[in-house]
Order: structure tokens, then C-alpha cells, then sequence
């Protein structure tokens, strides 16, 4: 250990906060440690990992670290693992936590108090903490605090997580504990046995038939809100209008920050560009260092709308609902309940789409569903679409009723869906062995979410986002900016300069490639700086045809003229290609650094341009024998 690393031990004593998942863990964390918490990544694994400083009204420091949730030390999830192995001492660069702080949901203990008798048997020094605590005293939920805590034989105090002052009463309790003793050795774990399993079990019931004393009226309205939000049926329509306020929520309220942050973009290049006169310096920090923050910049208001609808669903208790519904019908193509929400978020952005997966706690669940998450047809695909639908499918409406080029619109949606659930299918019987991973969970009670707690939530995804996807979406706007930029064409060159750069030399050597599924030069040069986001290819179009003017203008002039140069069968094959290929290099790095290896991304990269030059070779051969071509 490091002098600095023994300074921070010494001072601040090990604290972990263990407990099932959706029992507040997260709020009480939040509330002792306020914004003197940083979040990463365990070493080796995708697991977050969260730490952060508290002080007692004594002046104590204390080091958090909030635990992944657990239902056991029996781990079936990698959250469950990493848990166990600190608890255990077992993982390699994290210390033994000196306390550990047991979180439980005060008005549900039954499946909480099971983990916590786990525990008790490692020998570790304790804490009981009864969260919502609040709650179950509303609710005429009585818990006997000196019983339990002689059953139990550790400390037990109350918490509320979301009022200022609901950990005072832990804290003080660290105090009075001072710095207890470690063993040399690191506790040791045997899986238990069906016998110890029913054993504590029963240990529960006990404990609580002596401690807890249950209202004699019901007083809860979760099984009657229940009734309605799990039925099969009327359940399922709540979901869809929940999920379509969301859906539309994430593209219209957030149109309005993300033109702020796109003319602020533009305002600081037209401000740069007055004070530097034309060379390499004034197009590196125009359009490539400028440019490229603003490409990462204008999804942030997406982030935090979806996922402050993600939190306040997940806080409310909504959330798992939503997946026990979906769970079966997801199972059948392999996926879990809880890969709906994410997928659905990747229709907005996949960056987002992505980054929700961490709410799947199965790893195999987790990774199927960010492998087809860039199937979801994003909004970034919806120019080039705009301007091909545009320039080859005429206006007409089929019955009256139904416009056909909204109906070709909606085909090339469906056609990401139907190749997302082909290739889930197919995952099934390859990365997740063919089995199915039943959704099992305890439903949390309804609640109203907490503000404070949702601010901390989505203050702490920002940064996440800023910090993990920034630099490298800059680095390669930069590598883009120089592919397109050099070099730089002679005085008497009459073409584009992007047909004399580097990148419009590379789409020249590759056209080959890409003359079976009707694909010009032109088209190869588009799809170079296109990588770095989609919509990127129709700039790049005007610019080889060396149109001028605004985005807007550029559009309408070049729908104009690729409708009279290409055929009916290249538009179709190049719809075909942009409903499956992978040309968002932000995408890419994000499943990089969800999965912590480039052996994801790769593998992404190379299936999704797979299935794109087929289904372009079939649509246009398809189409040129038809006599579109």
C-alpha cells in the first residue's frame, strides 16, 4: 500500500454498505456522502464502484463504499460476486471494510434479514440499519429495535435515506463502535446447503414473529396498485403509454437544449473563425476540436432525460414491474425482461441504450442486449433516411389514409427490430449457452421519488458520460477531421478536396469492395467521415458534390440531384446498409468501456457490417433484377 493510500486508512475508517437490491442503499449512500463520492469501474470487471467520504457530528471520517446489490453471498450475477469477494477480502486492490452497515428495507425484512444472518456468521463487525424506516411506522409496522438487536446480536439503528438527518443515527453508532479489530485472516465462505438454507429461513420467521409486529388491517395499497399494474393485459397498456411518453420525451423536450448546445457550438466556431485566417489550425479547432465536442456534447440532454425517467421509475418501484411483464416474451428470444427499457432508449441514441444496461444484473443478459442495441434504428440514421425516402419515393398516399413514404419509414424501423430479435435468437444459442435467465427479484414497495436523490443520480450519469465517452469521441473526430483535411489540394486541382484527401483516396481503393451492392466512389467517401456519426455522410455527400450552403439547403439540392445520378436499386441497397451497419465510432467506444475489452466491439463491428453487406448484396441484386438498377 502506498503512503498516501496508508494516510487516507488511517483517517478514515472502512465502511460498507451491504443489502438487497431497490432497499435505499443507494439514497443512504447518497445522503452521508452528499458530492464527496467519485464513481469507476472495479478493476477487471464492468461493475461500478462507488465511494465516498462521510463525517459524524464528531468529527469521524469515514470512507463508504457502497456495495453492489446482493441477495446472497451465493452469487449468480458479477454485482453478487464483486460483493462477496469484498466481504470475503477476496478481491484483488479493495481492502477489507472494517464495518459493514447491513441495509434493509424496513417494511419488507423477510428477504432482507436472510443476507444479513449470511453475514453475521463471517464473524465481521456490524450494523443493522432499519431504512424507511419512516415508511413502515406509517404503515403500522412496529419493529421491537432492542429484541431485534439481542436476536441478532449486532447493533440495530433506524434510517430514513431520503431526509436530511436520517443517518445520524448510524453515524453515531460508528462512533461508539470506535476502530474495531480485524482478523489477520480474511473470513472464510462455503456455499450453504439446502439444509442451512431452510435453516435460516426459519431463523427469519422466528426473529420476526418475536421483533416485528405486522398492522392487524392492511394498510398498504401496493397488492391493490398491483392488481392493475401486473395485469396481463390492462398492465401492459400502462407500459406502452409509460413508454411512449418517455419515447417521445426523449426526442421532443430534448430538441430544445440540444439546438442550445449546437448553435453554442456554432456561435464560439463563427466567433473563432473571425479572429483566424484560413489554414490547418483554424480547420483543427473548427471543425475538429470544436466540432467534435459538440458531437459529444449534444447528446447530454438525451442522457439526462432518460435517465431521469429511469431513476424516477426505478425509485418509484416501476421499473421491475415493467420487466416481470416483459420477462417471458423477452425470454423467448433471449434476452431478459429488464432489456426492454434499454433497447427501447437506443430508438433515441445507443450511447444511452447502452449505458441503461447496467440495470441488468446477469452478465450474458447484459451483454446480448448491448451487442443489438445499435439495431434499434437511432435518430441519427433519420437524415440519411429523410434525404433517400425523400429523393426516391415519390409522395402518395396507399387507401388514402396511409403516406408511403411514412410506411417505407416504418419498414426500415421494423427491419432493425426483426434483425435485432434474429440476432438475440442467435446470441441464445451462442454467448448465453442456450438458457434462459428467469427474472427473480423482490418487488420494492411503491414510493414517490425522491428529488435530492434523482438530482445526485443524474448529476453522477453526467459525469459518467463526460468522463467516459469524451475523450475518446474526440480523439477520433481529430483522426477524421485529418483523414478528410490532407492533404491539401494543389492550386489547379478543379475537384473536391475531399476527392485529394487521404479519405477520399481510401474511397476510390475501396469502391471494389462495394461495387456488388451498387455503391460509387462517392458513396465510399461518404461512409469514411460518416463513421464518426451517422448523419455525418449527408454533409459529406454535399461536399463531394460540391454543393454549398447551409445543412438544410444542402439536403434539398442533393436530394434533388441523387435522384437524378443514382438508380431506384443503389438508394434501396444504401437504406438496406444503413438500417444494419455500425458507423457510429461513439457507439463502439461506449461498448468499450461498458465491457472494459475491445473483443466486444470488434465483434459488434464485424457482425453488424456482416449482416449490412448482405442485406445491401440481396436488396440490390434483388432490385437490379427487378430492372430498378
Amino acid at each position: 500500500m502506498s503512503t498516501a493510500a496508508a494516510a487516507i486508512d488511517g483517517e478514515f475508517r472502512r465502511v460498507a454498505l451491504l443489502g438487497n437490491p431497490n432497499c435505499g442503499k443507494t439514497a443512504l449512500f447518497n445522503l452521508l456522502t452528499g458530492s464527496r463520492q467519485k464513481v469507476a469501474n472495479y478493476a477487471g470487471v464492468t461493475v461500478e464502484r462507488k465511494e465516498g467520504i462521510a463525517r459524524s457530528a464528531s468529527g469521524q471520517g469515514y470512507r463508504v463504499l457502497d456495495l453492489p446489490g446482493a441477495y446472497s453471498l451465493n452469487a449468480d450475477s458479477a454485482d453478487e460476486a464483486v460483493t462477496r469477494d469484498i466481504v470475503l477480502g477476496q478481491l484483488a486492490g479493495e481492502a477489507r471494510p472494517e464495518v459493514l452497515v447491513c441495509v434493509t428495507d424496513a417494511t419488507n425484512l423477510r428477504l432482507n434479514l436472510r443476507l444479513v444472518l449470511e453475514v453475521k456468521h463471517l464473524g465481521i463487525p456490524m450494523v443493522l440499519a432499519l431504512n424507511m424506516s419512516d415508511l413502515a411506522e406509517r404503515r403500522g409496522i412496529r419493529i421491537d429495535i432492542d429484541k431485534l438487536s439481542a436476536a441478532l446480536g449486532i447493533p440495530v439503528v433506524s434510517t430514513v435515506g431520503v431526509h436530511r438527518g436520517g443517518a445520524d443515527a448510524l453515524l453515531a453508532e460508528l462512533d461508539r463502535m470506535g476502530m474495531p479489530a480485524l482478523a489477520p485472516e480474511a473470513p472464510s465462505w462455503q456455499t450453504p446447503t439446502l439444509e442451512e438454507i431452510t435453516e435460516t429461513h426459519r431463523q427469519v420467521r422466528a426473529i420476526l414473529a418475536d421483533a416485528v409486529q405486522l398492522p392487524t388491517v392492511d394498510t398498504r395499497w401496493d397488492e391493490r396498485i398491483d392488481k392493475v399494474i401486473m395485469h396481463p393485459v390492462l398492465g401492459l397498456m400502462i407500459l406502452a403509454a409509460v413508454l411512449f411518453l418517455m419515447f417521445q420525451a426523449v426526442f421532443s423536450w430534448a430538441a430544445a437544449p440540444m439546438d442550445l448546445i449546437e448553435g453554442s457550438m456554432g456561435w464560439l466556431g463563427e466567433a473563432l473563425g473571425r479572429h483566424l485566417s484560413e489554414g490547418p489550425l483554424r480547420s483543427l479547432l473548427i471543425d475538429g476540436l470544436i466540432g467534435g465536442v459538440g458531437s459529444v456534447l449534444i447528446f447530454l440532454p438525451q442522457i439526462v432525460i432518460l435517465f431521469a425517467f429511469i431513476l424516477a421509475l426505478e425509485d418509484s418501484g416501476y421499473l421491475p414491474r415493467a420487466a416481470f411483464l416483459l420477462d417471458r416474451f423477452m425470454g423467448k428470444v433471449g434476452l431478459s425482461g429488464r432489456s426492454f427499457i434499454p433497447l427501447l432508449s437506443s430508438f433515441a441514441c445507443a450511447i444511452p441504450g447502452i449505458m441503461a444496461t447496467r440495470v441488468i444484473s446477469n452478465w450474458r443478459d447484459r451483454l446480448s442486449t448491448i451487442l443489438i442495441a445499435p439495431l434499434m434504428t437511432c435518430s441519427a440514421r433519420l437524415p440519411v433516411y429523410a434525404l433517400l425516402i425523400g429523393a426516391f419515393v415519390p409522395e402518395r398516399q396507399i387507401g388514402g389514409l396511409i403516406n408511403l413514404q411514412g410506411l417505407v419509414l416504418f419498414a426500415l424501423y421494423l427491419a432493425g427490430i426483426l434483425g435485432a430479435v434474429v440476432v438475440a435468437f442467435v446470441l441464445k444459442r451462442t454467448v448465453g449457452r442456450g438458457m434462459h435467465h428467469p427474472l427473480m427479484m423482490e418487488l420494492p414497495t411503491w414510493r414517490v421519488p425522491n428529488l435530492r436523490n434523482l438530482l445526485i443520480g443524474l448529476l453522477e450519469r453526467v459525469r459518467i458520460f463526460l468522463r467516459r465517452v469524451g475523450g475518446i469521441i474526440l480523439a477520433m473526430m481529430i483522426v477524421i477531421w485529418a483523414l478528410s483535411s490532407f492533404p491539401a489540394p494543389p492550386a489547379d486541382f478543379t475537384g473536391a478536396a475531399i476527392d485529394y484527401s487521404y479519405a477520399g483516396r481510401l474511397g476510390h481503393l475501396i469502391q471494389p469492395l462495394f461495387a456488388p451492392i451498387g455503391f460509387g466512389w462517392e458513396i465510399c467517401i461518404a461512409l469514411i467521415p460518416g463513421m464518426a456519426a451517422r448523419e455525418v455522410a449527408v454533409g459529406a455527400l454535399g461536399t463531394v458534390y460540391a454543393l454549398q450552403g447551409g445543412d438544410e439547403e444542402i439536403a434539398t439540392q442533393l436530394g434533388t440531384l441523387i435522384g437524378a445520378q443514382w438508380s431506384l436499386a443503389t438508394a434501396l441497397s444504401l437504406l438496406a446498409w444503413y438500417v444494419f451497419a455500425p458507423q457510429c465510432l461513439a457507439t463502439l467506444a461506449v461498448v468499450k468501456r461498458e465491457t472494459q475489452s475491445w473483443r466486444y466491439p470488434l465483434l459488434m463491428a464485424v457482425y453488424l457490417f456482416a449482416m449490412a453487406y448482405l442485406a445491401s448484396l440481396v436488396t440490390y441484386q434483388t432490385a437490379v433484377w427487378l430492372g430498378l438498377g
